[in-house]
């Protein structure tokens, strides 16, 4: 594993879009191993995912999503995105984190804790905040119970890779 001295975590900006794309595609090969076909992670293609996210980066202010990147020794090792609750029940004010994702060779490094942090304080003391996970990614699960996220009992099916992946809420706040 690679450590690195300093992280800085900083909003993107669309000439981060390839650095998040790759850091995108390197995290679901690793995470979702065993989770979501692996037909469906060896496909997943950082180039083609680059022009979605540049026009997520481009739209995401005037719907007021906003991404963070954590940067090392001059290139993205991590990102985050905090935008409005999208489900049905969520409240007004409510805010969910759409991502959080970091290079394979930053996991354990204190990184997505320090995403998570920022995101936090974006949102605002007091604020209910939201995510999505897949009930069979333990790393996840247990990374937002130690950081203070519970599972709120609602569960949903998403269609990942051509199959129907449990997802889990979890909330705080």
């Amino acid at each position: 594993m690679e450590q690195h001295d300093e992280v800085s975590i900083r909003p993107a900006t669309v000439a981060d879009a390839a650095g998040i794309a790759e850091v995108h595609v390197r995290s679901w090969q690793h995470a979702y191993t065993g989770i979501v076909p692996d037909d469906f992670l060896a496909g997943l293609d950082a180039a083609r995912r680059t022009p979605v996210w540049a026009e997520n980066l481009r739209r995401g202010p005037d719907d007021h999503v906003l991404t963070w990147v954590a940067e090392a020794d001059h290139r993205i090792v991590g990102f985050a995105t905090l935008g409005p609750g999208r489900d049905e029940d969520a409240a007004r004010g409510d805010r969910e984190i759409y991502s959080i994702y970091l290079d394979p060779e930053q996991w354990g490094q204190g990184v997505a804790r320090e995403l998570l942090r920022t995101v936090v304080a974006e949102a605002g003391t007091g604020t209910r905040i939201l995510l999505w996970v897949l009930a069979d990614n333990e790393r996840a699960r247990h990374f937002y119970r130690r950081n203070g996220f519970e599972p709120d009992g609602v569960e949903k099916l998403a269609p990942v890779g051509g199959a129907e992946l449990l997802e889990v809420r979890y909330r705080r706040g």
